[in-house]
């Protein structure tokens, strides 16, 4: 007598396989997506985000390899989005924005969570990010915000409004000593004159240039030095509108910020090589 395989056995094994790629995709997404509004703190952006599993990240190792995913999930902000943000301006009540929450999540939000996941899946640097929650202060209902981590204070900023889509590179906010890491890598002769070629190539590009920039050059260093200018920053932006055209609602708003991306980073890497976390 041949061997059988008894149906309730092939039932069992298709369920087990059914089961377990829909929770390796589960862990896949949730890589990205955060529930909370606030950054996450003291993760390396080569440790990957938490959102509906409570897995710990001890458990699942320092590095966790996911396949790639066709792209696709990001449609575009649906036209929509801006009837919602308009309907928020000035300064709208707690009634009004109740009335909103749902819609602004659905067409606001989650698109920008979608365009991060898609921009993520392009190169693993990009792979920490956060997408703020509204909070209470109407600016922060009227501009959906997120930011992408590279370095210890070192961002890619990106945010929607009525305005369109703003990206920026920034290094800001700094930590005790990165300043002084700064400034040295400035007056140092090779890595400050390729700083400044940088710099020059950004602005040429479109990119405002800002900061907080001192008044007067910083003490120690002479005041006619060649890169006066960058000595006196204690922060570095680099910043310009992506636009408000129909293409925000299309799969070529990856293309624009992919584009942005590559506009910053050479600015984004050099601070990431210079300006390290001070000991």
């Amino acid at each position: 007598m041949g061997s059988q395989v008894r149906p309730h056995n092939l039932t069992a094994r298709f369920i087990s396989t059914a089961l377990s790629v829909f929770l390796d995709e589960l862990a896949h997404r949730a890589r990205h997506i955060e529930l909370a509004g606030e950054p996450r703190r003291n993760i390396s952006h080569r440790v990957w985000g938490y959102a509906f599993l409570p897995v710990s990240l001890s458990a699942r190792g320092p590095w966790v390899s996911y396949p790639a995913r066709m792209r696709g999930q990001f449609t575009g902000w649906p036209e929509q989005a801006m009837d919602v943000l308009w309907q928020l301006q000035g300064e709208p009540t707690h009634a009004t924005r109740e009335r909103y929450r749902a819609d602004r999540e659905r067409l606001v939000r989650q698109p920008m969570i979608a365009l991060l996941n898609e921009v993520a899946d392009t190169d693993p640097r990009y792979e920490d990010f956060s997408v703020w929650h509204y909070r209470t202060d109407s600016w922060w209902w009227q501009h959906q915000s997120a930011v992408i981590r590279l370095g210890r204070k070192i961002e890619i900023g990106l945010r929607f409004s009525l305005d369109g889509l703003r990206i920026q590179g920034a290094w800001w906010y700094p930590d005790p000593g990165q300043v002084d890491m700064f400034r040295k890598a400035v007056a140092s002769e090779g890595s400050g004159r390729e700083l400044s070629a940088i710099v020059e190539d950004v602005r040429k590009k479109g990119y405002d240039i800002s900061g907080d920039v001192m008044k007067r050059p910083p003490r120690g260093y002479p005041t006619d030095h060649s890169r006066t200018n960058l000595l006196r920053h204690r922060s570095l932006i680099a910043a310009r509108p992506l636009g408000c055209e129909e293409w925000l609602h299309t799969p070529e708003a990856v293309d624009r910020v992919l584009s942005a991306t590559a506009d910053l980073d050479a600015l984004l890497m050099w601070l990431v090589r210079h300006v390290k976390r001070a000991a």
